[in-house]
């Protein structure tokens, strides 16, 4: 069942989504070669504290950390560890949070000094998907309008969405209906309304969307080992259209 937020309700979530933007704000300042990873989930669970929230992920189904940090042919859910960021490197930072019983989430990928035009490009154009995405969460739309905007932009350049992972709604929990695919066909699904928040996330892989996940139960590779990207924004569907929650004004 999808529930449809009230105004104050949407405010608690904007407030949560704030952190969240934040917390990523200040990891863009952080990422650099040199860098370990776990380094990078000490920061964000710090900020967060500070600011009196609680990160979303840890403890999610057992998940240790409070950051996801996903680097080069990770799609997702990267565990942070020892690993030392290098130049040229891709990396991805997902990260939520729970704050006044309401949910934020939010990521980006950040290159690490020079990267390639190869890298460089695929990180636009997932980026681009998103916003794409965005656009089509109007009331009155479907919910696969949002899914065939982000498809369209990224095999356009050449890319494959992935298939096994995919958006949600998000409010008093963390995941939400309606689950949102990346890829779809315009005016199909339900019909999208006023109230609801939607987390928009493409994941996008330079080479094939198929994945594959480590033993460690957590992190998401690409099956033929290209690079992979991952935007995702956290909105609510207003008579005004749609609402970026998760952006410091």
């Amino acid at each position: 069942m999808v529930i449809l937020k009230l105004p104050d309700e949407i405010e608690k979530a904007r407030t949560s989504n704030r952190i969240v933007a934040e917390v990523l704000n200040r990891l863009r300042e952080k990422v650099k070669p040199g860098v370990r990873t776990r380094e990078l989930d000490k920061l964000a669970a710090e900020i967060a504290d500070k600011k009196g929230a609680k990160p979303a992920f840890k403890g999610y189904n057992g998940y240790p950390y409070a950051l996801c940090v996903s680097v080069n042919e990770v799609v997702v859910h990267g565990m942070p560890s020892e690993r030392i960021l290098e130049e040229g490197d891709i990396v991805g930072l997902d990260f939520g949070v729970c704050y006044q019983g309401f949910f934020g989430d939010a990521a980006i990928t950040l290159p690490l000094g020079r990267v390639t035009q190869k890298a460089s490009r695929l990180m636009q154009v997932t980026e681009q998907s998103l916003y794409a995405g965005i656009e089509q969460a109007k009331a009155g739309n479907r919910l696969g309008d949002i899914s065939a905007a982000v498809q369209d932009i990224v095999e356009a350049a050449g890319y494959s969405v992935v298939r096994d992972f995919v958006g949600h709604g998000i409010g008093k929990s963390l995941h939400e209906e309606p689950q949102i695919p990346n890829f779809g066909k315009k005016g199909r699904g339900i019909e999208l309304k006023s109230g609801m928040i939607l987390a928009i996330e493409p994941m996008v892989n330079e080479g094939n969307y198929k994945v594959e996940i480590l033993p460690d139960g957590w992190t998401v590779v690409t099956k033929d080992g290209s690079l992979s990207a991952h935007f995702e924004h956290s909105i609510a569907i207003t008579d005004n259209g749609p609402e970026i929650l998760s952006k410091k004004n």
